[in-house]
């Protein structure tokens, strides 16, 4: 993804796919901040496609041709992906999609396109791995800028996202405000006791208003042998498992319980 920063992932975007009788509605993958839809998807989006799901990622947040993405004033980031999930029921006839995203692409961004962007009427499900729902500590954005900063990306760095995901920024006051969800909606919280990057990890738990439902799971009370962090969590085997049960409530697969290891051990 460095040299093709706008690749689709394996098994995403092929706008001739026609959803299922069994899997209805597309899933929309949308990626985090300072990531891309390839290097934070190539695992996860193959094994939808395979499991017979339409794949769609979107690259948001940065022009194309940049390999750091995510970048970009929160808002602005939601019309882009209004704009991405609306082409894909359009392409596909579907009536919703469901929504896959890691850390802003699976909290904030998302939260902000249900609540101000007309996206409840069109996603029944938002997954959230890791998800930046309520903000993170100035510990937490540190660790992200230099994490990629070590991967010789720091020129690249900066934008209003990463002010916009601080916990108590004008974004989180806006978006908290009134509450959590939107109702008709259903969430799904992954969520790693490991996170360095959405700090307290507990940041990441939604509660449930009129008309919605919520599950928060703590990957650590599945699999207490799973030490992802942040980076590695959309990498994980046991959260791609959680994701398609999620998905597919009726058919849902024990993930398993095998150690995992943050990125970088």
């Amino acid at each position: 993804s460095l040299t093709r920063p706008d690749a689709d992932p394996p098994g995403a975007n092929d706008w001739d796919c026609t959803p299922t009788a069994r899997h209805p509605r597309p899933v929309v993958l949308v990626h985090g901040t300072y990531e891309n839809a390839f290097n934070n998807w190539n695992e996860l989006a193959p094994k939808l496609r395979n499991e017979g799901y339409c794949v769609f990622a979107i690259n948001q947040g940065a022009p194309r041709g940049e390999v750091i993405k995510g970048r970009n004033h929160i808002p602005d980031s939601a019309v882009e992906l209004a704009n991405f999930v609306d082409r894909v029921l359009r392409v596909t006839g579907a009536d919703k999609v469901d929504l896959v995203g890691h850390s802003q692409g699976g909290g904030v961004l998302p939260r902000w396109y249900l609540k101000f962007n007309g996206g409840a009427a069109k996603v029944n499900h938002l997954v959230g791995i890791s998800p930046s729902n309520h903000g993170t500590t100035m510990l937490g954005l540190a660790t992200l800028a230099r994490t990629f900063g070590l991967l010789g990306w720091a020129g690249q760095l900066g934008g209003q996202a990463l002010p916009d995901q601080a916990a108590g920024s004008d974004v989180h006051r806006r978006l908290d405000s009134g509450g959590d969800t939107m109702p008709g909606v259903t969430y799904t919280t992954l969520v790693t006791r490991f996170d360095e990057v959405v700090t307290p990890y507990t940041n990441q738990y939604l509660t449930a208003g009129p008309g919605a439902k919520v599950t928060n799971i703590l990957l650590q009370d599945v699999c207490r042998l799973d030490h992802t962090d942040h980076i590695g969590s959309s990498y994980d085997p046991i959260v791609h498992q959680l994701v398609l049960n999620a998905l597919d409530p009726a058919r849902t697969v024990d993930p398993g319980c095998f150690l995992v290891l943050p990125v970088g051990s």
